[in-house]
C-alpha cells in the first residue's frame, strides 16, 4: 500500500475531484471525510488514521471503496459525460456566434458572449 502523497497523478486527482463535486454527496459521512482529506488535502493514510482513530489500512480501504463507488456513479449517470458535452456544445455555439455577421445591437451581443463565458467557467 503505497504512501498517499504523490499517489494520485494530477489528471487523476482533477477526475477525483470532479466525481467528487458531482457524486460526493452520495458518499457515507465517514467517507467523505476521508476523502477530503486524503485527496482534496493531500493528507496521507497515517495522518487520516490517527485522526479519525482507525487504522492506516483502514483509511486506504475507505479512500478506495470510494473512487470505485464515484466511478460507478459516472459509469451509471454520466452526469460529467453531459456536463463535458454541454461545454463542447456551447463553446461551439460561442465560436459560430462570433464568425457570423451579425451587427451590435445596443449591448445585446455583448450580454449574450458574457452569458457564454459564464457557462463555461462553471
Amino acid at each position: 500500500m503505497p504512501g498517499n502523497k504523490n499517489e494520485h497523478s494530477i489528471n487523476e486527482r482533477l477526475e477525483l475531484s470532479m466525481l467528487y463535486d458531482f457524486y460526493g454527496a452520495l458518499l457515507k459521512e465517514n467517507q467523505r471525510r476521508i476523502f477530503e482529506a486524503s485527496v482534496l488535502e493531500d493528507f496521507n493514510f497515517s495522518e487520516i488514521a490517527q485522526y479519525e482513530g482507525i487504522t492506516r489500512q483502514g483509511a486506504y480501504d475507505t479512500v478506495k471503496r470510494a473512487i470505485k463507488q464515484l466511478r460507478g456513479y459516472e459509469e451509471k449517470l454520466g452526469l460529467i459525460a453531459k456536463f463535458e458535452e454541454q461545454k463542447k456544445l456551447v463553446k461551439k455555439l460561442r465560436d459560430k456566434l462570433s464568425l457570423a455577421d451579425i451587427p451590435y445591437a445596443d449591448g445585446r451581443l455583448d450580454e449574450i458572449y458574457r452569458l457564454l463565458e459564464k457557462i463555461l467557467e462553471e
